[in-house]
């Protein structure tokens, strides 16, 4: 007997439940109505994610009333977004922790590209969508900065904000026009990404090795906020990071002595490989992609990273994780706080772990509607990122259902949004009040 219609019946079921759970904390019926409409339309398919095209989804005949319903929901109404996201979060961190540990927490920045000036946050910066510096929106959460948990089968992010250049920072009739909260100041990607990392360490989310790259691990206040709050990490670097081989550290002597010595003594990291045999480097497997085992060779030595102009001391002892490449200038160096008995298959692991946000903002970019906000205002902009997050938080918990699938196998987010294609006529769905 087919197994399909209670399937349907079942997820759909899980997205109403869903839905009535956020609801419960945005207020009123139209503001519960209008979370239904616009997370229902971010799921559906198609490319077109922004209010019209959904609310010409959800009612062909009536566009226009259902599109002002949404926009006042997204775009004026006072609901708070934090109180959604610790209700999503209460929902799919759990879930995920059903098919494993939390092992990750990610740090990272993404761009979304805007064709005008007048969107909020918008500046002159660099994008690597398209490796170059455009006018783009910046997320973070970017420069959206997020703080995404990890497991070995699903990730999250846990926290996403938009990143506020100094030019916006400082303009008051900019931040007076878009909405922007007074009490908000200027800070750097650096200083957001340690304040999402110190609420989630106080709330008491499940702890995990803190990744990123080289634009956070290269930044010493960075890796000593990680230790301050003893979180071991696993960061890139840049080559031209000053360290010292952790056998050749200078003995005990009187700081400043100390510290003239360890400058004297302190090798470029790329320098320091060079320096390697060939019995140093190994070849290691670290994850199946599409095309079979992704592999390269890979050298591990334990270092101390050696002290600025404005510090006396060492870095704690850790490990310097090296991939080879053909050309010397192409390889790639990561600092990892893990105990010195880590395998080098475990260090891999862990370094090559950041993969996993860049498949969740893909997917949060085409398939649920992050880049595609047309509002301008800070209020609409937060409530649209944050009914993404709870969009795509659905479709974790759905993934935390199913064995996971092979990366040649289709992925089971399409089965996903075909149910949810039935939604909008589903007389389960809210419906409109006077």
């Amino acid at each position: 007997m087919s197994e399909g219609p209670s399937f349907d019946a079942a997820m759909e079921r899980r997205f109403q439940d869903y839905l009535e759970d956020l609801g419960a904390v945005v207020g009123n019926d139209a503001r519960r109505r209008g979370l239904s409409d616009y997370m229902t339309g971010l799921l559906l398919p198609g490319e077109r994610k922004s209010m019209e095209p959904i609310a010409e989804r959800l009612d062909s005949g009536n566009v226009s009333r259902r599109h002002q319903s949404i926009q006042h929901f997204v775009s004026e109404a006072s609901w708070k977004d934090g109180p959604v996201r610790e209700r999503v979060l209460g929902r799919v961190v759990p879930a995920m922790q059903q098919r494993g540990a939390i092992e990750h927490w990610i740090v990272d920045d993404t761009t979304l590209l805007k064709s005008g000036r007048q969107s909020v946050g918008v500046a002159i910066q660099y994008s690597g969508l398209v490796g170059t510096t455009v006018n783009c929106q910046s997320l973070v959460s970017q420069s959206l900065v997020s703080l995404s948990l990890a497991t070995g089968a699903a990730s999250m992010p846990v926290a996403c904000e938009l990143y506020l250049p100094e030019e916006w920072a400082h303009d008051r009739k900019r931040r007076l026009h878009a909405g922007v909260p007074p009490h908000l100041t200027f800070r750097t990607r650096i200083e957001m990404a340690v304040d999402q990392i110190r609420h989630a360490a106080a709330t008491g989310l499940p702890r995990g090795i803190v990744l990123a790259d080289a634009a956070y691990g290269g930044a010493r206040t960075f890796r000593d906020a990680l230790r301050d709050l003893d979180l071991a990490y696993a960061l890139g670097i840049e080559s031209n990071t000053m360290a010292v081989p952790a056998a050749g550290a200078a003995g005990p002597a009187p700081a400043r002595d100390r510290a003239a010595k360890v400058q004297a003594g302190a090798v470029r990291v790329d320098v320091l490989a060079r320096a390697w045999g060939a019995r140093d480097w190994r070849t290691v497997s670290w994850r199946e992609g599409s095309a079979g085992q992704l592999t390269g060779r890979f050298a591990a030595r334990r270092v101390q990273v050696a002290p600025t102009q404005r510090r006396d001391h060492l870095d704690p002892e850790e490990w310097l994780i090296v991939q080879d490449a053909e050309a010397a200038r192409d390889r790639r160096f990561w600092l990892s706080s893990l105990p010195a008995d880590t395998p080098l298959e475990d260090l891999v692991r862990h370094v090559k772990g950041r993969y996993r946000v860049e498949q969740d903002y893909r997917e949060l970019k085409q398939e649920v509607g992050l880049a595609k906000f047309e509002g301008r205002g800070w209020r609409g902009f937060n409530h649209h990122v944050t009914l993404c997050l709870a969009a795509y938080g659905f479709l974790v918990c759905e993934r935390s259902l199913f064995p996971p699938p092979r990366p040649a196998e289709a992925d089971t987010d399409g089965a996903a949004q075909s149910i949810l294609h039935r939604l909008a006529a589903s007389p389960h769905r809210p419906h409109d009040h006077a």
